[in-house]
């Protein structure tokens, strides 16, 4: 079962990139965007980064090649974090943002592999085979680097692109108090999510070592 879901998950991540990529590509240049700022557009939010970093991690255990290539993305660690990340993908999407826009075609197609197909896959697989029991507390403030720089780069691009990526970090529309609540909020999530992943961890291998 580990083995397949790690197939699926590399298969449909890598399915989903493409086809996000091959809709906003058009749509972002016929909005006026170059095609430097286009690609650079696609790569700014945050479940396009959180998607490419599964399917990495899927890649480089697929596979020797896979590791030679990405072999930092093998690591247990590594795996945890990214299952926090892409579980924060889903509960942020589910939650806030589909409610604020009706993607059509391919958008909702890759939108709907992006945040409700890939990161429930990705997360049963860490359970089934990639938690080992190797994680330690002091690894969520390692995991907490990547959303904090995501943050600090979504809001110092903002007034030099013009556009947020996500509607919440909105400084000019909504106030810097309003993203200050929704950046604290959404680090004591991710925080929490990292909690539960150590517990769930350590739960696994416990339950592994008395089978």
């Amino acid at each position: 079962m580990g083995r397949f879901l790690q197939i699926a998950g590399l298969v449909i991540g890598v399915t989903a990139l493409v086809l996000q990529f091959a809709a906003t590509l058009p749509w972002a240049m016929a909005a006026g965007r170059s095609l430097l700022g286009s690609i650079i557009f696609y790569f700014s939010f945050f479940t396009v980064l959180t998607n490419v970093a599964a399917v990495m991690v899927h890649a480089s255990l697929v596979s020797p090649a896979g590791y030679a290539w990405f072999p930092a993305f093998a690591r247990p660690r590594v795996r945890a974090g990214v299952a926090v990340a892409i579980t924060l993908v889903f509960i942020i999407y589910r939650t806030v943002l589909a409610q604020l826009w009706q993607p059509q075609g391919l958008f909702l197609f890759s939108d709907i592999l992006l945040h409700y197909v890939a990161p429930p896959i990705f997360v049963l697989w860490w359970l089934i085979a990639g938690a080992d029991g190797s994680t330690r507390w002091r690894d969520i403030s390692w995991w907490m680097i990547y959303p904090l720089a995501y943050l600090a780069y979504a809001l110092i691009r903002a007034p030099f692109a013009g556009e947020v990526p996500y509607p919440f970090l909105d400084v000019a529309k909504n106030g810097a108090i309003s993203v200050a609540i929704w950046s604290l909020g959404l680090t004591v999530l991710f925080a929490g999510l990292g909690v539960i992943a150590v517990l769930a961890d350590h739960g696994v291998a416990q339950l592994r070592k008395t089978r």
